[in-house]
């Protein structure tokens, strides 16, 4: 058993008098793909929301790698590792492809747009460097033959693909995935499948959102599913998928 980089501890988020989140616990491994799922309203995104920095939650720890983040803001939780992907893709209009996702390198970078316009030989290097490292990126997400081409103009699947190349740019060792199969077509959840798999394979530690049930049967080693703010099961898949309270609450719904 790998060693929990992540874990989640009797984390409550309260609106007014609503609990989004109540009592939540689990843990992540290093190298597994950990799904999240649950009808909408369940309290999916705001539990991103809270491992991200973005909502502080009521009570209750977020440890990552070992260290309570709650009160962290959302860039210094980025710079400690775990990088999230929203809904809606958000590109940067105006820039290619592949400047999408140098962005993502040049995070990492030691040196600033004056070194560069000032052409100093070692911050030419490491722009080199950037490029080659983001061109890579776009080859292993299937869009290299794009990288020129303005961002904004990709399809949509294309689009999806760019979003994971800028996360994955700043090298993170948790990627949170919110619902990335949203509007994909069936060939293209298939790619999305084999990438987040192989992302896996290469020791990167998953948090997906889904609504498709085929894509997190078919890739997760856990789940955790939520239902009105509550943990009401977590388990391999096999588990999850015959429980009696998650085929009542969500999958006896229509979802599949």
């Amino acid at each position: 058993m790998n060693e929990s980089i992540l874990e989640v501890e009797e984390v409550t988020k309260l609106f007014g008098g609503l609990a989004a989140l109540d009592d939540v616990s689990f843990s992540v491994e290093a190298g597994e793909i950990k799904a999240v799922i649950g009808p909408n309203g369940a309290g999916k995104t705001t539990l991103f929301n809270v491992l991200t920095g973005v909502y502080r939650p009521n009570s209750g720890r977020v440890i990552l790698k070992g260290k309570n983040i709650i009160g962290s803001r959302p860039d210094q939780i980025t710079a400690m590792g775990m990088i999230r992907t929203f809904q809606t893709v958000e590109l940067f209009e105006g820039m290619t492809v592949l400047e999408n996702t140098m962005v993502g390198c040049h995070s990492r970078s030691k040196y600033g747009f004056l070194s560069n316009s000032l052409r100093i030989p070692r911050a030419m290097r490491e722009e080199r460097r950037i490029f080659e490292e983001a061109m890579q990126i776009l080859t292993d997400v299937g869009i290299e033959t794009r990288a020129s081409d303005e961002g904004m103009n990709l399809a949509y699947g294309q689009q999806r693909m760019l979003e994971f190349a800028r996360a994955l740019a700043s090298q993170p060792e948790i990627l949170l995935l919110d619902e990335p199969a949203a509007g994909l077509n069936p060939y293209e959840t298939g790619e999305l499948s084999n990438l987040i798999s192989k992302l896996r394979d290469r020791g990167l530690t998953i948090i997906i959102v889904e609504h498709d049930m085929g894509l997190v049967m078919g890739i997760s080693n856990d789940i955790v599913v939520l239902d009105y703010g509550e943990v009401i099961a977590r388990g391999t898949p096999d588990v999850i998928k015959n429980d009696p309270k998650v085929i009542e609450a969500y999958l006896g719904i229509g979802t599949e």
